[in-house]
C-alpha cells in the first residue's frame, strides 16, 4: 500500500483552543458553536480529547470572523470560507517569488476573465497574506493600479472595473476594521469630497494613520459638508482628512473648499488625492493642507498632525439630543 503523503506544517496540530481564541479574538464557545454546526474548521482530537488546530485552521477561522465582522451570517460566512478553501490551491510560489505581487495578478486575471467568484476569492487570500497595511501596500494598491491601466487602455470594461473596486474596497474596509489600534492616542475622520466616489486611496491613508495609533471614523464616499460639519461637532477629532481624485473646478470648487474649511473649523484639516493638487491653493487659503510629494509627504502630514494633537488637550463631544 502506498505511503500516505507527509502532512505539511500548515494542516499540523498544534493549537489549543485557548491559544486560537487568543489569536484569533474569537471566544472558545463559539469556536465550538461553529465546529458544531458549520463544521468550521474541524481540528484534530488527542487521546484525550482535546481539540488541536492547525495553521490553517486558524486562518479559516480569521476568515470567517472578518465575514461576520463584515455582516456576513455565520452560516454564510463559514459556508463562502470552506468553499474558497476547498478550491484548487493556485500553482506554487518558486522560493524567491513575491507572494504579494502572486496575489496582486491573481486579482487582475480574475477581473479580465471577469469571474465573480473568482475575483472575490483572490481577494480573500490576498487579505491572509499579512498585515492589513502591508496587504494594501503590496496587494492591493498595485492590482488596483494594473486593472485602471488596462480599463484606460480599453482592455477591460467598466463593469469589470467596478467588480474589483467593490470587492477590494469591501476587503480594504474590513482590514481598516480589524486593524484599529488597541489604545489610540488621536482620533481622525477621513471622508471623500461631495461627489467623490473613489474611496480606495483614502482607505489606504487611512490605514497608515491607523498604524500611527490613530483612531479612524471613516465617513465613505460622497461626504457633504454639512454632514462632516455634524461629524466634527460630535466627536471633536484631533484632524480631519478630505479625499478628492476628480476635483471640482471654478466656482464650485471655491464653495466647496470654503464649506469644508467651515466645517472642520478650528480642527486641522488636509486633503488628498490625485485632484488635491489643482486644489491646493483653495484648500490652503481657507487653512487646511495639501500633502503632495507622495507616500512619504502623506506619512509626514500624519506623523505632524499626531504630534499636534498629543499637544492639544481635546474639548469633549458635543452632547448629544
Amino acid at each position: 500500500m502506498a505511503a500516505a503523503p507527509p502532512e505539511s506544517d500548515e494542516d499540523r496540530g498544534l493549537y489549543r483552543i485557548r491559544a486560537v481564541s487568543e489569536m484569533t479574538g474569537v471566544a472558545a464557545p463559539t469556536l465550538r458553536a461553529w465546529e458544531r454546526r458549520y463544521g468550521v474548521p474541524a481540528p484534530e482530537r488527542t487521546s484525550s480529547a482535546y481539540r488541536l488546530y492547525s495553521a490553517r485552521d486558524v486562518a479559516l477561522v480569521r476568515q470567517v470572523k472578518a465575514l461576520c465582522d463584515a455582516g456576513v451570517s455565520a452560516a454564510e460566512a463559514a459556508d463562502r470560507a470552506l468553499r474558497q478553501t476547498n478550491e484548487r490551491e493556485p500553482a506554487p510560489l518558486a522560493a524567491d517569488a513575491d507572494a504579494f505581487a502572486a496575489a496582486a495578478s491573481r486579482i487582475v486575471e480574475a477581473t479580465r476573465s471577469f469571474a465573480p467568484h473568482e475575483v472575490e476569492a483572490a481577494v480573500q487570500r490576498a487579505a491572509m497574506l499579512g498585515g492589513a497595511r502591508e496587504v494594501f501596500e503590496r496587494a492591493f494598491a498595485p492590482a488596483m493600479r494594473a486593472i485602471g491601466d488596462l480599463w484606460h487602455a480599453g482592455r477591460l470594461s467598466i463593469a469589470q472595473e467596478h467588480l474589483a473596486s467593490t470587492l477590494v474596497e469591501t476587503a480594504t474596509r474590513d482590514l481598516l476594521r480589524v486593524s484599529r489600534p488597541g489604545a489610540p492616542t488621536a482620533r481622525a475622520l477621513f471622508a471623500c469630497f461631495a461627489g467623490e466616489d473613489h474611496a480606495l486611496g483614502l482607505l489606504g491613508v487611512a490605514l497608515a494613520a491607523q498604524a500611527l495609533g490613530v483612531r479612524v471614523v471613516d465617513l465613505g464616499a460622497r461626504t457633504p459638508p454639512a454632514a462632516l460639519a455634524d461629524a466634527v461637532a460630535a466627536l471633536s477629532p484631533d484632524f480631519v482628512c478630505l479625499s478628492s481624485t476628480v476635483p471640482p473646478e471654478g466656482a464650485e470648487a471655491r464653495a466647496l473648499v470654503r464649506a469644508y474649511a467651515d466645517a472642520c473649523g478650528s480642527t486641522p484639516w488636509m486633503v488628498g488625492g490625485a485632484g488635491a493638487r489643482s486644489l491646493r491653493a483653495l484648500v490652503e487659503k481657507r487653512g487646511g493642507s495639501v500633502p503632495l510629494a507622495g507616500e512619504a509627504s502623506i506619512e509626514q502630514a500624519l506623523a505632524d498632525a499626531l504630534r499636534a494633537a498629543r499637544k492639544r488637550p481635546r474639548p469633549p463631544p458635543s452632547p448629544r439630543r
